[in-house]
């Protein structure tokens, strides 16, 4: 007689149960934040003449929210219980929202100035858009609802993936 194993293996044909897919939800969170950010850089380009400085940083800390919490939320649905995933979903909410921010700067260059501007932008001073983002052109200075706009993807992200993530029953 043989000493039983200290665990019972699975029957033929059957799978152990997996709690999402970290990976998964981590590359469909970026691919939907692309989308995000890209429809953002549009709304951006089709209505820069007309708008405020108030109005501007609306857009952006909206976009931002909105950014984060569908990232989040799809991060939590397929990723489930996953810390990883969850951190990841809140870099690439952060993520999409700056690049949201510095394309529609591009595209607002482009359609202002032309093509050839923005080919020289690229050759002299790549960074601009970014340091164009980080600066307050109204009083000089650091514009804080750049920073704030990223905290809001991040949190909006991180916090609906821990809820929904921690909501589905572990399998």
């Amino acid at each position: 007689m043989h000493a039983a194993p200290p665990f019972q293996a699975p029957p033929f044909g059957q799978r152990p149960n997996a709690s999402g897919s970290p990976v998964g939800a981590v590359f469909l969170g970026f691919f939907v934040s692309v989308i995000v950010s890209l429809l953002y850089s549009g709304l951006n380009l089709v209505t820069y003449e007309d708008q405020s400085y108030a109005v501007g940083n609306t857009l952006y800390l909206g976009h931002a929210l909105l950014n984060g919490a569908i990232v989040g939320f799809l991060v939590g649905t397929v990723g489930h219980r996953s810390n990883g995933a969850w951190i990841c979903g809140a870099v690439i909410a952060a993520l999409g929202a700056f690049f949201g921010s510095t394309n529609a700067i591009v595209l607002m260059i482009a359609d202002g100035s032309g093509g050839g501007t923005v080919w020289d932008m690229v050759r002299y001073d790549p960074f601009w858009p970014a340091k164009l983002w980080w600066t307050d052109n109204t009083h000089g200075g650091v514009d804080w609802f750049s920073l704030l706009g990223l905290v809001l993807a991040a949190a909006a992200a991180w916090g609906l993936a821990y809820v929904i993530g921690n909501k589905r029953r572990q399998a």
